[in-house]
């Protein structure tokens, strides 16, 4: 048994360091409260201390046992359409930095329940923005927007459940050092691109092709991210300029591209909130007032609503 304080090895059982003699406390696996050796009970849940922990209900396998229901139902309902597509997605990586030094500093049971609430975070966060975690890589996850739920607006929602992700891991991260002495922390990267949909299974078991190393790049812009931030692409930025808060921090020379690509951090919500407001930073309302085109909706000619979404996607394909 490691002594949180100073880190002295002791013998399995002791109720004090001989090191230092700091007094250890055993945490209750149902809210982990500190709590004295010998306790029979949690004074904050009353959960029973002489139970055997119960094992995790999440078949991590199994994408239906980690799925809302209401999204895989879209899915289902939708995949015989999607098979075989091309789709622009964004790719979100996450994990723990250092998980194997954090895994030796507690035991195996409270290690798996230290993850199964970090994976339940990041479920949360992902499925409130209607993507999919496509994969569980053992102390993370890769997510995505787009795909096979359709999305416009799919690096958007990456963006926004990363910032929501990135509070919450913090508070997490926060839990964990008070009560468990542990510098835990997660760190995220994203990257926009296309993949092509290969066949979904009745169990939600997805396959997909990436294109122009997509989903490569995401998990290479999240090895590169800071612990407790989000990194972008410069792929994902363009898409999201203006919308959110980005830092721009220079070139990356990444390993299997030949160019050097453009990273930034998602620092927060943008002051931008539509896409008409974007075109106009971009002079794209200026150019539909030139051409006579910006016509009011009693007005003959083409509404400007139509035309500044034609222009939009011509801009962001551009970009």
């Amino acid at each position: 048994m490691k002594c949180p304080e100073c880190q002295f090895e002791n013998r399995e059982g002791a109720k004090f360091c001989l090191e230092c003699g700091e007094k250890f406390e055993i945490p209750c696996p149902q809210c982990a409260k500190p709590l004295p050796p010998g306790a029979k009970f949690c004074d904050e849940c009353g959960h029973d201390l002489r139970k055997p922990v119960e094992a995790s209900t999440i078949d991590y396998s199994q994408p239906q046992s980690y799925t809302p229901k209401h999204l895989a139902d879209k899915i289902l309902q939708t995949k015989s359409a999607l098979e075989g597509e091309r789709k622009q997605v964004t790719v979100l990586f996450a994990d723990v930095k250092q998980s194997m030094e954090l895994a030796e500093q507690v035991d195996t049971e409270e290690w798996h329940r230290i993850l199964d609430r970090f994976f339940e975070i990041l479920a949360d966060g992902v499925h409130r923005y209607e993507g999919t975690i496509n994969q569980y890589t053992g102390d993370g996850i890769m997510a995505l927007f787009g795909a096979p739920i359709a999305h416009e607006d799919h690096a958007q929602r990456a963006c926004y459940a990363a910032l929501g992700l990135c509070e919450q891991l913090r508070k997490y991260a926060e839990e964990l050092r008070l009560e468990r002495g542990l510098n835990f922390s997660a760190r995220l990267g994203l990257n926009s691109g296309e993949v092509v949909v290969g066949k979904i299974g009745d169990n939600l078991r997805m396959d997909y092709t990436a294109q122009g190393h997509t989903v490569g790049l995401a998990h290479r812009v999240e090895q590169v991210a800071e612990p407790g931030h989000a990194y972008l692409s410069q792929h994902t930025a363009r898409l999201v300029e203006g919308f959110f808060q980005l830092r721009d921090l220079g070139e990356s020379k990444v390993a299997g591209v030949s160019e050097p690509l453009r990273v930034y951090e998602l620092q927060g919500v943008g002051p931008l909130r539509t896409r008409l407001e974007v075109a106009a930073r971009h002079g794209l309302v200026a150019s539909l007032a030139a051409s006579g085109r910006w016509e009011s909706s009693s007005g003959h000619g083409r509404q400007p609503r139509r035309d500044v979404g034609r222009l939009w996607r011509c801009w962001a394909r551009r970009v």
